[in-house]
């Protein structure tokens, strides 16, 4: 019956792993004034009738700071890049010299700041949210397994572990958020 519970744990921890991933991966594509090859990460491009990410089709380099560049593998595919840049609707604005799309990050204002703060904020408690909705099918998994012969101190002892792990999961997803809201703040 124990071998249940730490499975549960085990399960617990895993499940709380990907929602802190996922939560890294959504932090990424929020540019701080930055560039990154993130930034264009989920855009697709249409390549002879299938879509194909941005990568899969063109070169894409970080040249400076503020500007992504990137350089298609064939030439005839600069205009359909071009087309999902702005379809995408990332904020960018691709300038095409023929060989190379370019895509110049602007400045960031103190108001743009602000509203990504916020939507750095919004994704830090989507990400507790999935956290703790983890923890409660954890601990009901383990009522069940109290109902079907586990002792109440085992059964209190695994829902404590889980919490711990909760707490530790939560606090990682406060501190990507207050890392992220720094990198954004600074000028």
């Amino acid at each position: 019956m124990s071998e249940a519970l730490e499975q549960i744990i085990e399960d617990t921890s895993a499940q709380m792993k990907k929602a802190i991933s996922h939560l890294e991966t959504e932090l990424t594509k929020i540019r701080a004034g930055k560039a990154t090859p993130a930034i264009v990460d989920g855009i697709f491009v249409d390549y002879y009738g299938s879509a194909t990410p941005i990568n899969q089709v063109a070169n894409v380099t970080i040249p400076d700071a503020r500007t992504i560049s990137l350089q298609p593998w064939e030439k005839q595919m600069l205009g359909p890049i071009e087309k999902a840049i702005i379809a995408a609707n990332i904020g960018l604005n691709p300038q095409n010299d023929g060989s190379f799309i370019r895509l110049f990050l602007p400045p960031l204002t103190e108001e743009r700041r602000k509203e990504l703060v916020k939507r750095v904020n919004n994704e830090g408690e989507q990400a507790k949210v999935a956290v703790r909705s983890i923890r409660r099918e954890s601990i009901e998994q383990i009522k069940k397994l109290q109902k079907d012969g586990l002792s109440e101190d085992v059964a209190k002892d695994g829902e404590a572990r889980v919490q711990g792990i909760t707490d530790k999961h939560i606090a990682l997803v406060d501190q990507h958020c207050k890392d992220k809201d720094k990198e954004i703040m600074t000028i």
